[in-house]
């Protein structure tokens, strides 16, 4: 087991898996603050947008703002789909990286397939709203502590109302409350966005993946990587020190 908790130490400090970590962290700090900040100026910009009751895709057919809205949603899944194949690289896991390319081409396709064009814009923006949230929820099951509820609860949200989306698209618009459809639409999405920026912050100041990747890379490892690792722990002394 000493071997084991060296090799992981190994791991947890590994240049390449804390190099691919980091630059995963600024790809999820750019995409959260690049989609609230340019939607902010996009609804601004738009003509008689209103908040409570238009959707976030009607800024991908209004003339002043397409151009900019439908590059920010491809460029939001290009990085997401980056991040995550970057994390893959530290946690190995092919369900969580399967995850975080849903949700990137989710978001990519709906800026491919503006809201006017297609129904298959729905299909994309549906896909982007789930699996953002779900990505958010599983990486907070390789993480501990405070980030780890913040996934978990920005992820819930974010599912909860996609469920009120659906039945107030369905012919039901009192269940969208007082904050309208428009409204709903963002605590989809909001909670998500703000969750990368604040999961990005944590990959860049080292913030470790937990020790499931740690397992991983030990299961991965070699006979010589073990024996490495066993070595470079310090000497116990068999003697009482007087």
């Amino acid at each position: 087991m000493a071997a084991h908790a060296g090799l992981w130490r190994a791991a947890r400090t590994s240049p390449a898996a804390e190099g691919a970590r980091t630059v995963s962290g600024f790809l999820l700090l750019v995409l959260g603050a690049s989609f609230l900040t340019a939607t902010m100026l996009a609804a601004s910009i738009a003509p008689g947008y209103n908040f409570n009751a238009a959707a976030i895709s009607d800024l991908g057919v209004i003339g002043e703002t397409a151009v900019l809205f439908n590059a920010l949603l491809v460029a939001v899944g290009a990085l997401n789909i980056g991040a995550g194949v970057l994390l893959y690289r530290s946690h190995h896991r092919i369900s969580i990286l399967a995850v975080y390319i849903l949700a990137g081409i989710g978001a990519a396709g709906a800026g491919l397939v503006p809201l006017d064009t297609s129904e298959l814009h729905s299909l994309f923006a549906l896909f982007g709203f789930v699996f953002f949230n779900v990505e958010a929820i599983t990486t907070g099951l390789m993480v501990r502590g405070p980030i780890r509820a913040l996934s978990f609860v920005a992820g819930l949200i974010g599912l909860v109302y996609v469920v009120v989306m659906l039945i107030g698209d369905a012919g039901n618009p009192a269940v969208f409350g007082a904050i309208g459809h428009g409204g709903s639409e963002r605590m989809i999405v909001y909670p998500a966005m703000l969750w990368t920026l604040v999961m990005g912050g944590y990959l860049l100041a080292g913030g470790s993946l937990g020790r499931g990747d740690e397992r991983d890379s030990f299961a991965r490892s070699t006979p010589l990587d073990r024996a490495n690792a066993a070595s470079a722990r310090p000497a116990r002394s068999l003697h009482p020190v007087p």
